[in-house]
C-alpha cells in the first residue's frame, strides 16, 4: 500500500539534504516532484492543487531548526497536510443508540461490500465486545446471501436469513425485528450492489435508510479505483446521509490515491481500511498513521496492536518458562516463532509498517516476502524430533536427508542453523524475560535490521 507514492516522496526529500534554509525555488522544485508523485498516485486534481498550495504557504522561507534538515522540515509540513487531507483524527463508529444499533452498508458490485460486512462484524465482536447480527437485503443475487451466511459462520456471528421473495424492504424490516428479539447489540445490513450507479439502486437504498434509521451509513469502495472511488463516493453521498467510508483492497493498491481523495471530495471520514482477504484484515483508519506510512516513516503503533492481538501469549509464556528453567531454545521453539510471524501477516503483512521503507534500493521490497519463512519451516519439518531438540547432531548425512525431504538447498539449512544459534544465544541472555527479542532475531522481523535474504535496512 502506497509503495509508489512513498518511493517518490522519499527520493524528493533526500534531495534536499545539506541546505540550511528552504527558499522559494527549492520549495517549488520539491513541490513539482510532489505534484508528479500525487498525480501518479491517482489523487484527484482538486485535492492535489489545494494540498500543494497549503504546503507551499507553510514551507516557503522557513528557517531550518538546528535539529532538522530541510528535508525533515518539509516532511513535517507534508505530513501535517496529509493528515489534514485525510482527516485530523480517526473517526470512530458511533454506536450510541438503543440496541440494536443499525449499520447500513452501501457500495457498487465488486467493491468487496459483503466481505466487509463480515470483517466489520468480526471487528465489532473482537474490539468492541459486541453481539452482532448480519443480514443481506440483496434480494437480487441469491449467491450474495449465501456468501454472507458462509462468512458469518466463519467469523462466528449471527446471521438472519429472510424471505428474499418479499423484497429488500421487507427483509430489512424482518432483520430489525429479529435483532430486537435476539437482544443483539448491532445489526449490520448488506445492500444490493450494482455495476454502476443508477436511479433504481439509489431509490431502494434511500428507502432502506428511511426504514432502518441506521446510526451509521457506510460506503464501501475499492481503493484500486483511485480517484474514481472518490467520485463514486460523492454520488452516494448525494443520495444518502453517509457517515463514513470503508476503503477495501488497499493491500493491492500501490498508489494510494483513493485514501487521499475520498475525504476531501465527499467530506466524509474514512473509518476503516481493508488490508487483505482474511476475516481480521480490517483496520480502523488513523490518518496520522497512514500519513507516516506514506512518508516511509512506518506505522509502529499498528504493528504493536497487531502483535498484541495475534501473538499467542500462552505459547510465549510456555516458551519463556522453558528457557528460564535452562532447557534451552530448540528448533521446535524456533518453528513456533516462525508461525507467530505468519500469524501477524508474515513479512508482507508488516513490511509497509516498518520505518524507512521508502528508502529501500530498487527491487529490495520485492524480496521481502514470506518465502524464506516458509522454507525455514519446511526444513525444520523435515527433521526428526531428536534433530529438532538437539541440532548439534545434524551431520553431513542427516543434512542430505533433511534437504531431500524439504526440497531445499544446503545454504537454506546452514542459514537456518546459524539463525537458530543467534536466537539461542539471545534466549540465554534473556533468561526467559523478554520473548520479543527472540522475534526480532527472525529474518525480516521488526527490529532485526535484516532482509529475508540478508543485508540491512537502509537508514532514512
Amino acid at each position: 500500500m502506497f509503495e509508489n507514492l512513498t518511493k517518490r516522496l522519499s527520493a524528493t526529500f533526500r534531495g534536499l539534504g545539506g541546505k540550511t534554509a528552504l527558499n522559494e525555488s527549492q520549495v517549488e522544485a520539491a513541490l513539482r516532484d510532489v505534484r508528479r508523485a500525487l498525480i501518479e498516485a491517482d489523487v484527484a486534481l482538486p485535492v492535489v492543487k489545494e494540498f500543494l498550495d497549503r504546503v507551499r504557504e507553510r514551507a516557503t522561507g522557513r528557517e531550518i531548526a538546528a535539529s532538522l534538515t530541510p528535508g525533515q522540515t518539509l516532511i513535517k509540513i507534508v505530513q501535517a497536510e496529509l493528515e489534514a487531507v485525510m482527516g485530523p483524527a480517526s473517526a470512530e463508529l458511533d454506536l450510541r443508540a438503543v440496541p440494536p444499533a443499525v449499520i447500513l452498508m452501501a457500495g457498487l458490485q465488486g467493491s468487496g461490500k459483503t466481505t466487509t460486512v463480515a470483517k466489520l462484524a468480526s471487528w465489532l465482536k473482537r474490539e468492541r465486545k459486541k453481539r452482532v447480527l448480519v443480514a443481506s437485503a440483496d434480494v437480487y443475487r441469491p449467491a450474495a446471501i449465501g456468501q454472507l451466511e458462509t462468512l458469518a459462520a466463519q467469523v462466528e456471528v449471527e446471521f438472519f436469513a429472510g424471505d428474499s421473495s418479499r423484497g429488500a424492504l421487507a427483509v430489512a424490516a424482518a432483520a430489525l425485528k429479529e435483532a430486537k428479539k435476539r437482544f443483539v447489540d448491532v445489526l449490520i445490513v448488506d445492500t444490493a450492489g450494482r455495476l454502476a450507479i443508477d436511479d433504481e439502486m439509489m431509490l431502494e437504498i434511500r428507502r432502506l435508510h428511511e426504514s432502518l434509521k441506521p446510526v451509521e451509513s457506510l460506503f464501501v469502495v475499492d481503493a484500486m479505483t483511485g480517484q474514481d472511488a472518490a467520485n463514486t463516493a460523492r454520488a452516494f453521498g448525494d443520495a444518502l446521509p453517509l457517515t463514513g467510508v470503508v476503503l477495501t483492497k488497499a493491500d493491492g493498491d500501490a498508489r494510494g490515491g483513493a485514501a487521499l481523495s475520498v475525504r476531501h471530495v465527499t467530506g466524509k471520514p474514512i473509518k476503516f481500511i481493508g488490508t487483505g482477504e482474511k476475516p481480521d484484515a480490517l483496520e480502523a483508519f488513523h490518518p496520522q498513521r497512514i500519513a507516516s506510512r506514506i512518508l516511509g516513516m512506518g506505522d509502529v503503533m499498528s504493528l504493536i496492536e497487531e502483535a498484541e492481538r495475534k501473538v499467542d501469549r500462552k505459547q510465549a509464556a510456555r516458551m519463556a518458562q522453558k528457557v528460564k528453567k535452562g532447557k534451552g531454545f530448540d528448533l521446535d521453539d524456533m518453528r513456533e516463532q516462525l508461525r507467530q510471524m505468519r500469524n501477524m501477516g508474515g513479512v508482507a503483512g508488516i513490511v509497509d509498517k516498518l520505518p524507512g521503507m521508502g528508502a529501500l534500493p530498487p527491487g529490495a521490497a520485492s524480496m521481502m516476502d514470506d518465502r524464506q519463512l516458509r522454507r525455514m519451516e519446511a526444513v525444520i519439518d523435515s527433521m526428526t524430533p531428536r534433530e529438532r531438540g538437539n541440532p548439534a547432531i545434524i551431520n553431513g548425512s542427516r543434512k542430505r536427508r533433511i534437504l531431500q525431504g524439504a526440497g531445499a538447498q544446503i545454504q537454506d539449512l546452514n542459514r537456518l542453523l546459524k539463525q537458530h544459534k543467534t536466537m539461542q544465544r539471545a534466549a540465554r541472555k534473556m533468561k526467559g524475560g523478554n520473548l520479543e527479542k527472540l522475534m526480532n532475531q527472525l529474518p525480516g522481523a521488526p527490529g532485526s535490521g535484516r532482509f529475508p535474504g540478508g543485508g540491512n535496512f537502509p537508514r532514512f
